[in-house]
């Protein structure tokens, strides 16, 4: 039963709420192919099914082995969804039929596999993670190598790196693990006899990835992975349910730092600890209203141990008690289920602060219960060195001042409604002097002013006055009660005002930090990105900065500094590739070339190295662990805003190619129908007229009329793809002068008769003054427009052309009776080699008529746009707009 001081993790209950309604996860995981993951599922789901569970086999992997397919026979299965992918006849997963089937448990096999183009999901773990939001559960598969933050470490171990990988969320999302286990040889026993490749497959694997080291560690990943999941799941059932810690499962490793220099001895024991129990370690600090004063050096010591733990590779943890920090580690170590707590106790400082580490000590000593508390002392050698001093932060001379100072006040105070005012008890004017003091100095300056208000009091307003005399025994008892009330008031004011001054920084990193992300989110281009962040930190950390990226060759340079720097000295040029090769901080203050002026942070996501951050403080200055973790939080903001810029200029590469690929393949298409048609027809009426000597003289006349006609059709094929191209390299230039539209429209007409056979053409040209064009690509607009509306409308239906004059523009239209053109597609009709797939897509031809003439137009100064002709939105309506020649 749980106590009922402790009560249950809110965050652990809504986790939990948000899990209902939800199907259940069970992974099967595995250290490499051929463990029998597969063959364990089926064998649940088997049991499942003998019980009257609705199970079913969405998909399952067989990869040919004869034992799964027998144990995969008698389940009834999901079938298959064909899928073409490359010209390639692919099956994959079908969701929506899953999802229709509803059965109560489905088995989905490889959980990390990518699907196929086109399906509603890029992975199948995302696949999973619908099946079970609709409530089915789930039994799944997966290998170690899979998982996302362990593919670099398997990489490093086989040599081999997996593409396919799972997001490290999916294994939270587990309401069991399952660890398929089996011994590196008789994995290899199995390989060997066929049962997990091909005999050909296997012989390469054999040299490869299936080698017993590999296995051996494959094998370790996947117990402590396993292992780890199974301890987060204990740790969220304890939260839920109010179980105080520890439990003795999985061990763990707290180690608690303070100002002294025995804090590096305990990191050093707890990461020996930590390393011979293969265990987790957290280092702890433990912040209070008594450290808010500390001094430049104690404060320095606590952040270069933090620092080491990190290095060292702990989980650094930064607490505040409220009260007893005794009491707020182990309440700490319970909620992280620790079983081991390591804490430093030198055994020689000055008086008070060995005092209060001593308390602190004793008190995790009396209140360890089931915790192992470990004492790690100061090494004698490092002793010799340290003289013994007063460690309490001392005041300072403004602090003492203040102090005396609104003590004095309250003096004046005092006596001023001694005289003034019946007042029974002047001892509150005293402690509200205590409580200004602490409000504004902190805790020893209200200390100092407790007790000289305790002694002002005294001498100057208890009988008899004037003395430290105390006749009446009352004025004892009062006397010390406001002396113990000012302490506990100094006390309690100076921890809110270290609070409150906790809060403004975090505020203040806070409003840094959202400042910094709209700064880099509103840059486009990498030299505004650039500027923005070397800016931002210099400003930010007061100090200097400056970015180095890599060029094609590796080679780190200078892209930006605040104030502006372009060059590095040789060590600080070391310093900063040393960082970018090792992906560790380099530099001033750290490990490496630590004589260095700059301290440099690399840039890297799990997969890309982007570049190096360095910062140099003026007059010697050094990070502090605040501005350690600020440092932290902008190169991860940092990080984020060059990605994004990468990404986008892969996008922009990849869409430019594509849009390459797609315009070649169009024009390929063009050239191998659009252009062939018409020339096997001119081939196949000249042979028939050069072959067939007794044709009648009208046969003769049809095939020579459709050589021409055809002959055309080539011809402006051809002019068109050639004006494309002018058009696109800025050749086409237009020769602009008073034209009249009627004149074009008539040639135009002429032009067309043979297509405008099927279709008559209704004109309505009021008196139009000259519009500023030039005729001849005017002229190629008009045709190309007409012999559109000639091919989409249908035979017999008019074709209206009109035009208007409106102030300095002429608006001529031509609409015809066709099926029209979607409202989406009218913007995209003028776009090169762009059809509509249906409506007007009747015809072949190159898609490139349209954009020609919108090209013509806007070289001309005009525009051109498409509507449609009726209401119902059938017919189609284009409308160009010129400038009026202006008269001279």
């Amino acid at each position: 039963m749980a106590d009922e001081g402790i009560r249950p993790s809110p965050t652990a209950l809504l986790e939990r709420a948000n899990r209902e309604g939800r199907g259940r996860l069970k992974i099967f995981i595995g250290a490499a192919p051929g463990v029998g993951k597969t063959w364990s599922m089926l064998d649940d789901g088997h049991r499942e099914w003998a019980k009257g569970v609705d199970v079913l086999a969405a998909v399952i992997e067989t990869h040919g082995r004869a034992e799964t397919e027998a144990k995969l026979a008698d389940l009834p299965l999901l079938p298959r969804k064909p899928v073409l992918y490359k010209n390639r006849a692919l099956t994959e997963m079908d969701l929506d039929a899953l999802l229709a089937r509803r059965p109560e448990l489905a088995l989905i096999d490889e959980l990390a596999h990518t699907n196929a183009e086109g399906g509603r999901h890029e992975k199948r773990w995302q696949d999973v993670a619908e099946v079970l939001a609709a409530g089915i559960n789930v039994y799944t598969t997966l290998n170690i190598q899979h998982i996302e933050t362990l593919n670099e470490t398997v990489a490093r171990i086989t040599g081999v790196r997996v593409r396919e990988t799972v997001p490290d969320q999916v294994l939270e999302l587990a309401d069991e693990i399952e660890l398929i286990d089996l011994p590196p040889d008789e994995l290899l026993e199995r390989l060997k006899a066929g049962k997990i490749y091909p005999q050909d497959q296997a012989a390469r694997a054999l040299t490869s990835f299936f080698i017993k080291g590999n296995l051996t560690a494959l094998r370790e990943l996947a117990m402590r992975t396993a292992a780890d999941r199974v301890d987060a799941q204990l740790r969220e059932h304890m939260a839920a349910n109010a179980i105080e810690g520890p439990w003795p499962t999985q061990e763990r490793i707290l180690v608690c730092l303070n100002d002294s220099p025995a804090a590096r001895e305990a990191i050093r024991v707890a990461k020996r600890a930590a390393d011979r129990a293969r265990a987790d370690w957290i280092a702890v600090n433990v912040t209070s209203a008594r450290q808010q004063d500390l001094a430049e050096a104690p404060r320095d010591r606590i952040s270069n141990a933090l620092r080491l733990a990190e290095r060292l590779g702990a989980e650094v943890a930064t607490i505040e008690a409220d009260g007893n920090t005794a009491e707020t580690i182990l309440s700490y170590a319970r909620t992280r289920n620790v079983r081991r707590i390591i804490v430093g106790y030198p055994r020689q400082r000055g008086f008070l602060t060995r005092w209060l580490q001593e308390d602190v000590v004793q008190h995790l000593m009396r209140g360890a219960g089931s915790f192992e508390i470990t004492v790690a002392s100061q090494p004698d050698e490092r002793l010799a060195a340290q003289p013994p001093r007063f460690s309490l932060a001392r005041p300072t001379l403004r602090g003492v001042t203040e102090a005396l100072g609104i003590t004095l006040l309250a003096n004046f105070a005092a006596a001023l409604a001694d005289r003034l005012f019946p007042v029974a008890s002047l001892s509150v004017i005293f402690m509200t002097a205590v409580v200004i003091v602490a409000a504004r100095q902190g805790n020893l300056p209200a200390i100092i002013a407790s007790v000289l208000g305790f002694f002002s009091y005294d001498f100057f307003f208890v009988d008899p006055r004037r003395t430290f005399t105390i006749t009446d025994r009352s004025e004892v008892l009062t006397l010390c009660l406001f002396l113990v009330a000012s302490l506990i008031t100094g006390t309690l004011a100076a921890r809110l005002r270290h609070r409150a001054r906790v809060q403004t920084e975090i505020a203040d990193r806070t409003n840094k930090l959202y400042d910094f992300s709209r700064k880099v989110a509103a840059a486009a281009q990498r030299d505004d990105l650039i500027w923005a962040v070397v800016s931002h930190v210099a400003v930010t950390l007061r100090c200097e900065s400056i970015l180095l990226m890599p060029d094609a060759a590796e080679v780190l340079h200078v892209v930006g500094g605040f104030p502006p720097e372009d060059q590095l000295e040789v060590r600080d040029q070391t310093a900063a590739q040393f960082a970018w090769e090792k992906g560790q901080p380099a530099g001033r203050d750290s490990d490496t070339l630590p004589t260095a002026r700059w301290y440099f942070m690399p840039l890297k996501t799990t997969e890309h190295r982007l570049g190096v951050l360095g910062i140099a403080f003026p007059d010697d200055g050094a990070l502090t662990r605040l501005d350690q973790r600020l440092m932290d939080a902008l190169c991860d903001q940092i990080v984020l805003a060059l990605e994004r810029l990468r990404l986008s200029e892969d996008l922009a590469t990849t869409r430019l190619a594509t849009e390459t690929e797609r315009l070649r393949t169009a024009l390929l298409s063009s050239v191998s129908h659009d252009l062939r048609t018409p020339l096997v027809t001119i081939i196949g009426a000249a042979g028939s007229l050069t072959e067939a000597s007794d044709l009648p003289d009208t046969s003769r006349l049809e095939l020579a009329e459709l050589i021409r006609e055809e002959g055309e059709r080539l011809d402006r094929y051809v002019q068109n793809l050639l004006d494309m191209t002018r058009l696109g390299h800025g050749a086409l230039r237009p020769h602009l002068g008073p034209v009249d539209l009627a004149e074009v429209i008539g040639s135009a007409r002429h032009r067309m008769r043979a297509i405008l056979r099927a279709h008559p053409l209704t004109t309505d040209l009021p008196a139009l003054p000259p519009v500023q064009a030039d005729p001849v690509l005017l002229e190629q607009v008009l045709f190309n427009i007409i012999d559109n509306a000639a091919k989409y409308a249908p035979d017999g239906s008019e074709i209206t052309l009109a035009a208007e004059a409106h102030g300095s523009l002429v608006t001529l239209s031509i609409a015809d009776s066709g099926p029209g053109i979607p409202a989406e597609d009218r913007a995209r009709i003028f776009e090169m080699f762009y059809r509509v797939e249906g409506g007007d897509r009747q015809r072949a031809g190159t898609g490139l008529g349209l954009a020609i003439c919108k090209g013509l137009i806007e070289a001309m100064g005009g525009s051109i746009r498409a509507e449609a002709t009726w209401p119902n939105g059938t017919g189609t309506r284009i409308v160009i707009t010129l400038q009026i020649h202006p008269t001279p």
